[in-house]
């Protein structure tokens, strides 16, 4: 983010929190009481500056930056109120907050996906020599070059051949109709063509070198020889494949693998072309997902007369899923994502808003499905719904973004601004990053929190010097639980304890 976003962040936050002050998950508009007399004086409980919520007086004034003290009154705290935010019509205005309601959308749905084109792989014809020799001559030179059936490619010298037509000659002049036969057959077997070994049979002279042909029309792919060159039978010389049909594989990520079928529709554009647009369906899902990227493989062939998809360019392939049902859904900016949980704000009238938790299916290109949480005709915020959502957690029922989801993990030690649980405990240092400040330790178990012996990583306090450490250490460490584990003091066990070091945080 550079500089002028982060200062607009700030002056725009500034602004929330100078007219959404308050307590009890309430936040009151200046000057301005609830709408309900229930549980609430009409004295102030006190005024707090607007842009400093710790800056607080018994009676009004100014704050340190020359602006109105906010009056802040007394609040019932039902769990109704908690995290209900209220702002002032020309604030909602001012902070562009735009809402939507929750309607029934069809479940028909668009998977979008990129592909890329291959040859049609029941017509790709690998060469491969069935005996061992010389390439003499390579009629093909350069990958791509077209074939037509029929045309020759590549002249080999193989004293295996030689010998396989010795033998068909030898036979010949005796006319011994079953070394003949025997013969002719191994000459096949070795690719020879029918007119060679009818030109053969003729002239019953022995060919040095045979020239083999292309067995079907098409464009050169994956030339692997050049003249001079020794080849086995192993060797893969080179593909012929054709491009009046080819393969488009595109990859669906592992959350929209039930959504896809055989036979769905399949529209794919290409962005060198992007006036143009072919259709097809699949036709094949393959049985596994890729173990790197998760995604899952499918098949569509599409009918290439005009050679316009040329083998791996990559496509856009957008799928049509389609199904009977229908369920209510929101806008897609309107959930807000926090990898933990899912969130919406809800308008809850007169100028009110709550952040609410709430369980999400399908996501589409401008709807996700809502399966709990939310009903038909419920409003939410689809603009400015961060900041709302920033004060709206202060107060809510759930955690805030990036804060542990279980307050109560360690049995009872509660997270707090001013407090993180913590615990002491020995251990073996495994590994030491000097660079990073981090520990790997075998740890002994916690019974405190019925933790059981672990080995994991731990963060060093900045304050703490582990020069002094090495691997294979004995310590007495105390860490603390907050978005990482870190340790703020650690003593070394040497062989007697009066011989003990500590390095603790100063």
């Amino acid at each position: 983010m550079t500089s002028t976003n982060k200062m607009k962040a700030l002056v725009l936050s500034a602004m929330l929190a100078g007219v959404l002050l308050g307590v009890g998950g309430m936040l009151l508009l200046p000057d301005e009481p609830s709408d309900s007399n229930s549980g609430q004086s009409d004295k102030p409980l006190y005024w707090v500056a607007p842009m400093d919520g710790n800056y607080r007086r018994d009676k009004p004034g100014k704050s340190p930056m020359g602006m109105d003290l906010v009056p802040v009154y007394e609040e019932s705290s039902s769990a109704a109120d908690a995290g209900t935010v209220l702002i002032e019509p020309s604030v909602i205005n001012n902070l562009g907050v735009r809402t939507a309601l929750v309607s029934e959308q069809a479940s028909n749905s668009a998977i979008s996906a990129v592909g890329y084109v291959q040859y049609d792989e029941n017509k790709l014809v690998h060469i491969h020599p069935r005996v061992s020799g010389w390439v003499e001559q390579l009629f093909i030179k350069a990958i791509g070059d077209p074939v037509q059936k029929g045309q020759p490619i590549y002249t080999l010298y193989s004293p295996q051949l030689v010998n396989a037509q010795d033998e068909f000659v030898i036979a010949l002049k005796r006319n011994n109709e079953a070394l003949i036969k025997a013969a002719k057959k191994r000459l096949q077997a070795l690719q020879l063509s029918a007119t060679f070994i009818q030109g053969l049979e003729q002239s019953r002279e022995v060919q040095q070198t045979v020239t083999f042909y292309a067995p079907q029309s098409g464009v050169i792919d994956g030339l692997k020889i050049r003249e001079g060159f020794y080849v086995t039978p192993g060797n893969t010389l080179m593909s012929i494949g054709q491009l009046d049909t080819v393969w488009v594989e595109a990859e669906v990520f592992e959350s929209d693998v039930a959504l896809v079928s055989i036979g769905a529709p399949v529209s794919i554009t290409l962005d060198y072309l992007p006036s143009k647009r072919w259709v097809g369906s699949v036709d094949y899902v393959y049985p596994s997902l890729n173990p790197t990227t998760r995604t899952l493989r499918l098949r569509i062939t599409l009918d290439n007369k005009d050679k316009q998809l040329k083998p791996n360019m990559f496509v856009q392939v957008d799928i049509q899923t389609a199904s009977s049902s229908s369920s209510i859904s929101v806008p897609k900016e309107a959930v807000i994502r926090t990898g933990k949980q899912d969130r919406v704000v809800l308008v809850t009238g007169k100028g009110r808003f709550k952040s609410v938790v709430v369980a999400i299916g399908r996501v589409g290109d401008q709807h996700i499905e809502i399966l709990d949480g939310l009903e038909l005709g419920d409003e939410v915020v689809t603009s400015a719904q961060f900041l709302i959502d920033s004060e709206s957690s202060k107060t809510a029922e759930f955690d805030r973004i990036g804060e542990k989801q279980d307050s109560t993990f360690l049995n009872g030690d509660k997270y707090s601004d001013d407090k993180m649980p913590s615990a002491t405990v020995n251990g073996t240092i495994n590994k030491i990053n000097g660079t990073k400040g981090v520990l790997n330790i075998s740890r002994e178990a916690i019974e405190k929190w019925d933790r059981p012996a672990t080995t994991m990583d731990f963060v060093v306090a900045k304050q703490i010097d582990i020069d002094g450490l090495k691997e294979g250490m004995k310590v007495n460490f105390t860490f603390e639980v907050a978005d990482d584990f870190m340790i703020t003091q650690i003593v070394i066990l040497q062989s007697s304890p009066d011989q003990s070091t500590s390095h603790n945080d100063h």
